[in-house]
């Protein structure tokens, strides 16, 4: 099987190309740093699939053109598909894969490093010691310790950052429309509106749907602590940017860590240090002090990075081999 990669970097190199040699996989990749829309889509010409990033155009003209030119097999080599449309995938024939799980515990660690980096301002920290400045002013954070940690949504990354806050000492509580029995030892499920009145570190892992698209809006924020931390390592479109700006212009929240935002797309990780940034929202977030914004790093681990490649080689196998595609997307 021929697989184009689009938007590929460096660091992708470290693993598919160890797998792209070992004949027992039988394909043949080829890397484009370019990444996937309308105008890079026709360059699938001659492959039989192609691999897609989570910031990559997967909408229906995209799409269309993978049929005319005669790819079966679309590889997200992430967990979310909501940049897929599809509709038009099912009605091209086009077989979508992803990765469900590769390393929950890399992104819920990094979301506690956020928790804690925004809290005690470690981020200011760094940049005036470098300046040879050690006053503390500014620098005033909250213990985490017997506070309550909401977790919203308990899949794998969710239940792997409850584990983290009950080490931490705190209660943990969760909100998910399905809860997960065997986390009764560490969580208690309660309504989303208990979580958001009770909790002092909010973090998300839910994937984006159309129900909770800006399920953290201006309403829901009212309901919480003004010395709530809220994180979100999950998707950008969960929360409702102007409500939180707003909020945080009134001086709501301990402290805010996204390492996600709403239209991150086009900028995600790509370099602007000699550009000017389109989304002028980000430029806002960032004047706030007691907010840490990343780049979609939360994955960014040697151990998350191998198990992506060997997950998304195996669907490709799969696939070519007339196997059960376990991680089909439909």
């Amino acid at each position: 099987m021929k697989i184009l990669f689009y938007g590929a970097k460096d660091y992708d190199h470290l693993y598919f190309d160890q797998l792209a040699a070992d004949p027992g996989y039988e394909c043949q990749i080829d890397f484009l740093s370019a990444n996937l829309d309308a105008t890079t889509a026709p360059l699938c010409k001659g492959y039989e699939a192609v691999c897609a990033f989570v910031n990559a155009d997967c909408s229906l003209p995209v799409l269309e053109r993978f049929h005319e030119e005669g790819v079966r097999l679309l590889l997200l080599r992430c967990a979310g598909f909501n940049n897929v449309d599809l509709a038009a995938a099912k009605e091209f024939g086009i077989t979508v894969l992803r990765v469900p799980g590769y390393s929950p515990e890399a992104v819920a660690e990094f979301a506690m490093t956020l928790a804690l980096a925004a809290n005690r301002r470690i981020h200011k920290a760094y940049i005036k010691v470098r300046n040879n400045n050690f006053s503390l002013d500014g620098l005033l954070g909250y213990n985490l310790h017997d506070g309550v940690a909401g977790i919203v949504g308990t899949g794998k990354i969710g239940a792997a950052m409850a584990r983290i806050c009950k080490g931490f000492g705190m209660e943990v509580i969760a909100y998910d429309k399905y809860p997960n029995p065997a986390l009764k030892d560490i969580l208690t499920y309660v309504e989303l509106d208990e979580l958001l009145r009770r909790s002092d570190l909010i973090s998300l892992h839910c994937p984006l749907t159309p129900e909770n698209h800006h399920m953290i809006n201006a309403e829901t924020i009212a309901q919480m602590k003004d010395s709530a931390i809220l994180v979100n390592t999950s998707r950008g479109p969960l929360i409702d940017t102007d409500a939180l700006l707003e909020a945080l212009r009134r001086h709501k929240f301990a402290a805010v860590a996204l390492d996600v935002y709403e239209d991150e797309d086009e900028q995600v990780f790509e370099d602007f240090s000699d550009n000017v940034l389109a989304n002028d929202k980000v430029a806002l977030l960032l004047a706030f002090p007691n907010v840490i914004v990343t780049s979609h790093q939360a994955f960014f681990t040697h151990t998350a990075l191998q198990a992506i490649a060997v997950t998304t080689m195996e669907n490709a196998y799969a696939f070519a081999h007339g196997e059960e595609l376990k991680n089909k997307v439909e």
